[in-house]
């Protein structure tokens, strides 16, 4: 292998900052929900310039908080973009709904709102656009979808903290927006997710469903049915420290974006996404579409570098065969004919190693692997 270190996918940005940080809370001897939780929630108040919101262990546990905060039950139904990770769906089904997948475009992988056209029934209660690498759909024909439709839209901006469309954060403009903290999102708490919201009986109900069944730690007075979605000082600590960090890593992870185009901008088996107009990015990974993506992925391994393959189609997730004689009743068919560019995504699609800390030489090792593999 022509380069000693192994090249990862993504690796964290915490160092003796997120430790001293973290002793902190031991010093001080809280290290459940707390002082430094409440300020990590305020400054990603002032961040996103929601008027409330609630902290979630996790990125999944945010998506199913907000989809039950808004009434989605039993008997809905969700649009869900077939190219996604699967938590944006497995969510919808564990608050008892159904997830209908719709197809993407191909420029960015966003939600294609032209087949969701065909997907409405009765049923459909809400939409969610995910904001797919760092991106963000085109919130004004989402907005103008669900408004035609009489829709909520709950977006999963899981992988877009930090980012605008237009002059709004992502997970701004529907009913709820949610976001991840896990460890390779633009800032991390280990695990930890966001529900946002500007209606405050949507967040009264993220209040009771966050904490038992009550609005205040401390009472034995339960007037709702909750559970314990709380998270800890201890993962608010490293969150405040990641905060201070994230104009660097907005600026690094561009930084990163342009020297991968300009070192295989001569390589025409290789391409990357377009944003639409008015999106801003942070790109949550190099993602590139290329010919004999396969080969490509086994010949970077090989060299010691760490590629990701676009997420799998969600129709063909053994997980959802479940919803196959669903989608029969329904006149829908859950086949790759039906999702040309979510399938074409996978087939063609890599992501290549994106993190704060990875520097010039890896990025030009990992170009140079893939230049001598095509030319």
């Amino acid at each position: 292998m022509g380069f000693q270190n192994k090249v990862p996918q993504f690796m964290p940005w915490v160092g003796q900052e997120e430790y001293e940080a973290i002793a902190d809370c031991f010093e001080r001897n809280w290290i459940t929900e707390g002082p430094k939780s409440k300020e990590f929630l305020k400054q990603l108040l002032e961040l996103t310039g929601s008027q409330y919101g609630v902290l979630a262990p996790n990125g999944t546990l945010a998506i199913y908080m907000a989809l039950k905060a808004i009434g989605v039950g039993p008997g809905d139904e969700v649009i869900v973009p077939d190219f996604t990770f699967i938590a944006s769906a497995s969510a919808v089904a564990m608050a008892g709904a159904r997830p209908i997948f719709v197809d993407v475009n191909r420029r960015n992988f966003q939600i294609d709102l032209f087949s969701a056209e065909t997907l409405i029934s009765p049923a459909t209660k809400a939409i969610m656009p995910v904001h797919i690498y760092g991106t963000v759909a085109d919130m004004d024909m989402v907005g103008a979808f669900a408004n035609r439709h009489g829709l909520l839209i709950i977006e999963d901006a899981a992988q877009a903290l930090g980012v605008h469309y237009k002059t709004k954060h992502a997970g701004t403009f529907g009913k709820v927006g949610t976001f991840s903290f896990f460890a390779d999102k633009s800032i991390t708490t280990a695990e930890g997710g966001l529900i946002t919201t500007d209606d405050s009986n949507v967040y009264e109900h993220l209040l009771y469903l966050r904490n038992q069944g009550r609005t205040k730690s401390g009472s034995f007075i339960h007037p709702q049915l909750g559970f314990n979605f709380r998270i800890t000082d201890l993962q608010c600590a490293i969150g405040l420290i990641q905060l201070k960090k994230l104009t660097q890593i907005k600026k690094r992870k561009l930084s990163i974006l342009k020297r991968y185009q300009d070192n295989l901008s001569n390589i025409s088996q290789v391409s990357f996404l377009k944003d639409d107009p008015g999106s801003e990015r942070i790109p949550f990974r190099v993602a590139v579409l290329c010919e004999e993506s396969q080969s490509l992925s086994k010949e970077l391994q090989a060299q010691g570098i760490e590629p990701r393959t676009f997420f799998y189609p969600l129709h063909k997730q053994p997980a959802f065969s479940y919803l196959n004689d669903e989608y029969t009743k329904r006149g829908l068919v859950m086949s790759d004919e039906v999702y040309p560019n979510s399938v074409f995504g996978f087939n063609h699609g890599i992501c290549l190693p994106t993190f704060p800390t990875l520097t010039e030489e890896s990025i030009d090792y990992v170009c140079g692997v893939i230049q001598k593999f095509y030319l």
